[in-house]
Parts: structure tokens; C-alpha cells; sequence
């Protein structure tokens, strides 16, 4: 027994994709033979309309491309600090960002028993 043969043959299911220098012959072709005036305004607006898209593109892909600002803030320390208070200073600095990272340690584990993470 054979198989069948498809009833479409080789037809093709998508048209055949064409080149800008196709699309401009047929835009002269219709500005050329335009002896009636709406091929001509269809033919003007239809180039206008993709000229517009492009320029769009073109400038939308310029703006806020910029990282924004970042602001930076800077502590003002008293010009008559003594040695003693900038040790103490970095002491706490130093435990909180110890316990910082402490607490973050114990998230993570948390999240980690949670998910079955080994």
C-alpha cells in the first residue's frame, strides 16, 4: 500500500519574502503610472508612515539610555573628634555590619531548609 500524496503538492504555505529593491521598483512603478491621484497620495503616505516608524525607532532607542544619578551620601564628622571616638565609630560600624551579616547568613539557611538546598 502507498502513501497518499499531499493534495497541495509543493505549494508553498508562506509567500516568498522579497527584497528592498523589489519594493522600490514596484513604489516607481506606481509613481510613474500615476496618472490617477490616490495611487500617488497611497503611495506617499505609505512611505511617510515607514519613514515616521523608523525615526521612532530610531530616537526612542536614544532616550533614558543614561544610568540615572546616584546619590551618594557623606557623613560630616566634627573636626575635633579624637582618636578614641574614631576607634569607637569603627567598632559599631563594624558590629553592625557583622550583624548584618549575620542576619543575612540565617536567611539564607532559612531559605535553604525551605527549599531542600544542601
Amino acid at each position: 500500500m502507498r502513501a497518499a500524496a499531499p493534495y497541495l503538492g509543493r505549494v508553498a504555505i508562506l509567500p516568498p519574502t522579497s527584497n528592498p529593491r523589489a519594493a522600490l521598483r514596484d513604489l516607481i512603478a506606481v509613481v510613474r503610472n500615476g496618472d490617477q491621484r490616490e495611487r500617488i497620495l497611497g503611495a506617499t503616505l505609505a512611505v511617510l508612515v515607514t519613514i515616521i516608524i523608523l525615526i521612532l525607532f530610531f530616537v526612542d532607542s536614544q532616550i533614558n539610555t543614561a544610568p540615572p544619578p546616584r546619590v551618594i551620601y557623606v557623613e560630616a564628622y566634627a573636626p575635633e573628634r579624637s582618636d578614641a571616638d574614631i576607634v569607637a565609630s569603627q567598632k559599631r560600624d563594624q558590629a553592625k555590619r557583622n550583624a548584618d551579616a549575620s542576619e543575612h547568613r540565617r536567611q539564607m539557611q532559612e531559605l535553604q531548609k525551605r527549599l531542600g538546598i544542601e
